[in-house]
């Protein structure tokens, strides 16, 4: 039979759980390149490969992860040169797969895509996208520092309506970590799906989706490119 106090100490780091899920759908969740490329493994290819793609941008957050907690993720910040270098990568990668995103479009503008092909493809797009941009870097040199280092953050405290106390976040909690990369596997299994159901009920979604992802990426990799210059 459990201690009532061990109980109660695990109720305790309940906030702290949500919290992390939170914050982990909050890194996730907003639009843009990692979430374009996602879109279009799960609407060309199926859940699975949309699945793998969004899992590989959380292992390159996971790779931060252990770089912030050495301390070696600084030298990007501390290096202009380093990371002027990561941005224009990061473009040059995001106009090819824009290119890639354009011809699929093409592609299966007549036929039915396949749905089991090329799972590891998204792994890598989303993979080498996140590890050469350098927005994701200082995400865990100043939000993810935060998160590492011990201390309690009360976020009822900025909702006068709720009061204090009411849900207390345990920074540098093992369990605030946990919470965080939940939060991350939620999206990356729930919006892959998503776009699968949504694909089974809007007859030509597929090549929709190629097309806004291709226009993302292009954007976002010009974008990129100019302020590498």
């Amino acid at each position: 039979m459990h201690h009532p106090l061990l109980q109660l100490g695990a109720l305790s780091l309940v906030p702290t759980a949500l919290g992390g899920v939170l914050f982990g759908l909050a890194l996730a969740a907003p639009p843009g390149p990692m979430n374009a490329v996602i879109a279009e493994e799960s609407a060309l290819r199926g859940w699975r490969a949309g699945f793998f793609a969004g899992l590989g941008a959380m292992t390159a957050d996971a790779c931060f992860f252990v770089l912030a907690v050495l301390g070696v993720a600084t030298v990007v910040t501390e290096t202009p040169g380093l990371r002027r270098v990561m941005v224009g990568a990061g473009g040059l990668l995001m106009l090819w797969f824009a290119y890639g995103a354009v011809q699929d479009a093409h592609a299966i503008a007549g036929a039915e895509p396949s749905v089991t092909a090329g799972d590891s493809r998204g792994f890598r797009k989303a993979f080498a996208l996140a590890l050469t941009n350098p927005y994701q870097v200082a995400f865990w040199l100043t939000v993810g520092v935060g998160l590492l280092e011990p201390g309690v953050v009360d976020v009822a405290s900025y909702v006068p309506a709720i009061g204090t106390d009411a849900l207390t976040v345990q920074t540098g909690h093992p369990v605030l970590l946990g919470g965080f990369f939940g939060g991350i596997g939620l999206w990356i299994t729930g919006f892959p799906a998503a776009i699968v159901a949504a694909r089974a009920r809007i007859e030509r979604l597929a090549p929709l989706v190629a097309w806004v992802s291709a226009a993302v990426l292009a954007g976002t990799g010009v974008l990129f490119l100019l302020r590498a210059l």
